[in-house]
């Protein structure tokens, strides 16, 4: 069973913004963006490794990531 809590940081969905395309839950490699009675769901798994591939597809900006990937100084 999922858990709904945020103990693991997860992008969030702006519901007004969000059109219900699909595309997200398309690309989402580890299943944590879900479609339930047509409200696009995230939902906390530790598999989520930040690709924000989700935001980047989002055709409306629904979508967001509240963190940044940084890559460190060699």
């Amino acid at each position: 069973r999922w858990r709904q809590t945020q103990l693991v940081e997860m992008p969030s969905i702006n519901q007004e913004k969000c059109n219900r395309c699909g595309l997200c839950i398309s690309v989402c490699a580890c299943g944590a963006i879900i479609l339930v009675k047509n409200t696009v769901t995230i939902i906390e798994t530790e598999a989520c490794h930040w690709c924000t591939v989700c935001e980047a597809v989002c055709p409306t900006g629904a979508l967001m990531c509240s963190f940044e990937i940084v890559f460190g100084e060699e």
